[in-house]
């Protein structure tokens, strides 16, 4: 009588649709409840309250309730509109040209009292020994130093990879606050520090 549908819009939840045989049965339904709510209701009336003429106003004096079948498809979900959204000016604007400053100030105070590790100028007519990498290889190379080139260059980087891809299977948590996304938060700075610190391990050995 009742068939279970995927939710096309939200496939991790059912949807419970009459069948055919549900939807002819109605008249047999609607028969029992008019024979209960006549012989069996309590004093106060029927247990639900009904919807269309006043109690008493029908056919002998009686109560009759009123029923509806709706055709699949036909109910509507009604979405709630999210509350905690803002207006890109000015909240949003003013909190990134805060967060602007900010980081434009630690930046300038920080190589004001640290220097950056240059070289000389290069020449093109000695190559160093060894060359670096860009940067974006640069934490590789400083692997080469400590490692076996296997391990550094193959095993590492893809257990790195690896975990990478397994992240979304390990936290699949929905919810979008930060306290509730732990290991997502965590995941972020581990993987902006660990080339910081391969660069940093090499350079100082």
């Amino acid at each position: 009588m009742i068939r279970q549908q995927a939710d096309p819009e939200a496939p991790s939840r059912s949807q419970y649709r009459l069948t055919r045989k549900g939807v002819e049965y109605y008249p047999v339904l609607l028969m029992l409840m008019i024979w209960g709510d006549r012989y069996y209701a309590s004093p106060e009336g029927a247990p639900v309250a009904p919807s269309g003429p006043a109690p008493g106003s029908g056919p002998d004096g009686n109560t009759h309730r009123l029923l509806t079948v709706v055709k699949s498809g036909s109910i509507q979900d009604t979405k709630a509109t999210p509350g905690d959204k803002v207006h890109v000016w000015p909240h949003l604007l003013v909190a990134e040209f805060l967060a602007a400053i900010i980081i434009t100030l630690f930046t300038t105070v920080f190589s004001i009292f640290v220097n950056a590790p240059l070289l000389e100028l290069a020449d093109f007519n000695k190559t160093p020994n060894p060359s670096k990498a860009p940067w974006y290889f640069l934490g590789l190379q400083e692997l080469l130093t400590m490692f076996h080139p296997m391990v550094a260059g193959v095993t590492i980087p893809g257990i790195g990879l690896f975990l990478l891809m397994m992240a979304p299977y390990i936290d699949k948590n929905p919810s979008k606050k930060p306290e509730d996304r732990k290991f997502a938060v965590s995941l972020m700075p581990m993987t902006r520090t660990a080339p910081a610190a391969r660069i940093l391990a090499g350079h100082r050995s």
